[in-house]
């Protein structure tokens, strides 16, 4: 029996010949990656396993995004640790405030990650990069801290879901709704420590954004990684982005699934994931008349520059509904210097929006933007659990930029053709 992408990546880092799934591996990483919330425990470990210098300055990268620019005293301490321990070990990808970004957008826009790489990072979210066909997954600072020590992981070896798509997405409809429906579809829990692979003559409809939002939320399906085939969008991407050479790696034909299912994306409709699951999931014949508080459009998941455009397509000569607070936050710096090259800003701001710095914030319940008790959100982050944006008594509606775009308008949970006639 042949391996699966994932299994064939995890194999070449771990200099076998082949994996199987459940098997226990050693192997080596091409990244190790951390934030200001989880690195300062796994530099606490670093020290206490008596490391006096780090495997490789150039494969590790540290982004303070979460809690940054500080929100208080705490947070400013903890990037105090991760900053000084950057500059200790002169980590050369650390990004201060004004270079860094949502460090799963940052990661591929600076070049980080390409074809092939096994990347691990202590944030769940690390699971993003697979949309370059490479093995990236989350894991717990104390690995972190000994891959950056050693240059090495442990991973049992995961069984694999292959997704194939076909078809075309209809206007509006995006990665994010592709998403939202493989988890209603499968459930929170569908994937549990497995590979969700994606293939097919769809992934032409899909941009990378769309592949970054997909492979982003494969934790939300409890799965261990998510990745794409690598195509000519990948490979432009990637080219656009990066100097570094890479592999590409292609599951075999014989490569063993524990399921299959086929996607028809010219079915997938708007979708919104109600509290307090991703798996949550209801369409516009669903909805009905549901009030908002709040609009949150940014973060890891749908804080790119498409994302960006298709809100302002749809907020352009209208105005936020007083009653909701609007508040849109860039991915990247680079990506709100060209939205603001682009006059994306101006469209916000003249909605009467507010436009952050690039920042986790709201969607840990950080800052930017928490929730009080009984107010609802509706929000392009990647989670919705009780009290993930605030009071445990507010309510967060997961959706995509047009769906959050045309919320912000009306004031309630409204589809962007409420808005454009």
């Amino acid at each position: 029996m042949g391996m699966t992408l994932t299994q064939k990546i995890l194999a070449a880092h771990a200099g076998l010949d082949k994996v199987e799934p459940g098997q226990l591996i050693m192997a080596n990483v091409d990244l190790v990656l951390g934030n200001d919330v989880t690195t300062p425990v796994a530099i606490q470990e670093f020290k206490r396993m008596g490391a006096k210098k780090v495997f490789d300055r150039k494969k590790i990268a540290l982004v303070p995004d979460h809690f940054t620019p500080n929100k208080d005293i705490k947070s400013a301490e903890q990037c105090k640790i991760v900053r000084e321990f950057a500059y200790e070990m002169g980590i050369e990808n650390y990004f201060e405030v004004g270079q860094m970004g949502i460090e799963h957008a940052l990661i591929p826009e600076k070049g980080l990650v390409v074809p092939g790489d096994l990347v691990i990072g202590a944030d769940s979210h690390t699971c993003t990069y697979g949309a370059l066909g490479a093995f990236s997954t989350g894991v717990g600072s104390t690995d972190m801290a000994a891959a950056m020590a050693t240059g090495q992981a442990w991973f049992k070896v995961p069984e694999a879901i292959k997704f194939v798509l076909k078809g075309q997405l209809k206007r509006w409809v995006s990665g994010k709704d592709v998403i939202l429906q493989i988890i209603g579809m499968i459930g929170v829990d569908g994937a549990l420590y497995k590979s969700m692979e994606f293939t097919g003559e769809g992934l032409a409809s899909l941009s990378m954004d769309d592949r970054f939002t997909i492979a982003n939320m494969a934790i939300e399906a409890g799965a261990k990684n998510g990745i794409f085939d690598v195509d000519e969008k990948t490979l432009e991407y990637v080219r656009a982005h990066s100097e570094r050479d890479f592999k590409v790696y292609k599951a075999d034909e014989d490569a063993e699934y524990s399921q299959v299912f086929e996607i028809d994306l010219s079915n997938i409709p708007l979708t919104v994931a109600f509290p307090h699951l991703p798996s949550n999931i209801r369409t516009f014949d669903e909805i009905g008349d549901i009030p908002i508080d709040q609009v949150v459009i940014g973060s890891c998941t749908n804080g790119r520059l498409s994302d960006l455009r298709v809100a302002a397509q749809i907020m352009k000569g209208h105005k936020v509904h007083p009653r909701v607070r609007t508040i849109i936050i860039p991915a990247t710096q680079k990506i709100y210097l060209e939205a603001m090259k682009e006059g994306l800003l101006e469209i916000f701001i003249e909605a009467g929006a507010v436009v952050s710095t690039p920042t986790c914030g709201p969607c840990l319940g950080g800052h930017m933007g928490i929730l009080a008790k009984g107010e609802r959100a509706v929000a392009t982050t990647n989670r919705n659990f009780v009290g993930r944006m605030g009071h445990v008594e507010s309510e967060v509606y997961i959706a995509s930029p047009a769906v959050a775009a045309a919320s912000a308008i009306t004031g309630k949970i409204s589809s962007p053709e409420e808005v454009i006639k």
